[in-house]
């Protein structure tokens, strides 16, 4: 692996969302020695990329987050969902985020008052949006993603052949939920912003309530909100 490689695989140590990682951890999660993962943190440290902190862990640093604001494809995104973010988030009173694919990962564009941050990746198995992209994805991708599913939670859905049946309610209709399956507590819901077809959703919209009563009774609010920002990026999406 090169020097380059080496170094994304410290800021790739953080892609489940941690906010702060210690150095064994780490150098456990790149494959790194030690004493190399010591170096490099120190590189990054001086470049922006990484920040260290008062009890010696380490976390994402700032130069990452401005640059990542300047992709033009999330950036965009991220400009035109806010105002439908904040009207969710109003309307609801539950944390909302707005999501896309990321290779196999699923990425947070934006969010407000979501236990991840924005920028964070998440399993895609384990969370509502990601199941709205798996099903809606092609088959390479469902087949990636499910051969190597983490149990995150006691709830994480870690058969292939429940997720299939899943996806296929979605295809048919369905609600994309996760119950508790990305962390306790938490029943998250989602629905696709942009057209189906095609290889899925540009992005998806998600409420994350405490139990599934409260969440099924924010469906109606999150899929006017979705609706109507799918009218939004319309032109933009067929652009």
């Amino acid at each position: 692996m090169s020097t380059v490689g080496r170094a994304l695989s410290l800021l790739d140590a953080f892609s489940d969302g941690s906010a702060s990682l210690r150095l064994t951890t780490i150098a456990a999660r790149s494959g790194l020695p030690l004493p190399t993962t010591l170096r490099l943190a120190r590189e990054l440290v001086a470049w922006g990329g990484l920040e260290r902190q008062a009890d010696g862990s380490y976390r994402l640093g700032t130069r990452l987050w401005v640059l990542g604001g300047q992709v033009p494809c999330q950036r965009r995104l991220a400009d035109a969902g806010r105002p439908y973010l904040r009207g969710l988030r109003t309307a609801t009173g539950r944390a909302v985020a707005l999501t896309s694919l990321d290779g196999d990962r699923l990425l947070i564009i934006d969010e407000l008052d979501a236990p991840v941050s924005r920028g964070s990746h998440l399993p895609l198995h384990a969370t509502a949006a990601g199941k709205l992209f798996l099903a809606h994805g092609p088959d390479a991708l469902r087949q990636r993603v499910l051969s190597d599913l983490t149990r995150l939670t006691p709830y994480t859905v870690t058969a292939p052949g429940l997720l299939h049946r899943q996806f296929a309610d979605i295809r048919g209709g369905s609600l994309a939920i996760a119950k508790e399956e990305r962390h306790l507590g938490g029943t998250e819901i989602a629905a696709p912003v942009g057209p189906t077809g095609d290889g899925g959703p540009a992005a998806a919209l998600s409420v994350i309530a405490p139990s599934v009563p409260a969440a099924r009774r924010a469906v109606p609010l999150l899929a006017a909100a979705a609706a109507a920002l799918t009218a939004h990026l319309t032109p933009s999406l067929s652009a």
